[in-house]
């Protein structure tokens, strides 16, 4: 069985004041439903590419403020919990336990919205390591905004060919 690291809670304040904070901002060639659609599907992210090994709706339907999910990285699995979700246009949750005690802070937010034909998606993920590993985080943030951003560009892949 799996050990748990809790993580400490977070809001939308944090997402514009957390020590590492990554932006990514893309057009979707898919109407701003679809891509919504895909968000809150039992698959979601997992279906855009392979950043997202499992994801795991843990709340019933319809999903909302206190929505959970567990969503697998690879080897590295966190739990979620929603604390904003604006039906059709974006939702925000912060992470409550990982399964590597990586994380003091761990946010995300996403919005989708009408752009032309298609979808501007903006994501943010806001991260604040544990105490010790500040110095790695700040050496290694480019590395992260990398592998982090790779997802953004899964969606764009995803929608182009659906």
């Amino acid at each position: 069985m799996a050990r748990w690291f809790a993580l400490e809670p977070a809001d939308a304040r944090f997402l514009d004041t957390a020590p590492h904070i990554f932006r990514y901002e893309k057009h979707y060639d898919a109407p701003p439903e679809r891509v919504w659609e895909s968000l809150q599907s039992d698959e979601s992210l997992a279906a855009w590419g392979n950043s997202v090994s499992s994801l795991t709706w843990t709340s019933p339907r319809p999903f909302g403020v206190g929505s959970t999910r567990e969503v697998g990285l690879g080897p590295a699995a966190v739990r979620e919990h929603f604390f904003r979700w604006d039906e059709g246009q974006g939702y925000s949750f912060y992470v409550t336990e990982a399964n590597a005690p990586l994380f003091r802070r761990f946010a995300e937010d996403y919005v989708v919205l009408p752009d032309g034909t298609g979808t501007r998606f903006i994501w943010k993920v806001a991260i604040q390591p544990r105490n010790a590993l500040r110095l790695p985080f700040k050496v290694l943030a480019p590395v992260l905004k990398a592998g982090f951003g790779r997802l953004a560009t899964d969606g764009g892949k995803y929608f182009a060919t659906r």
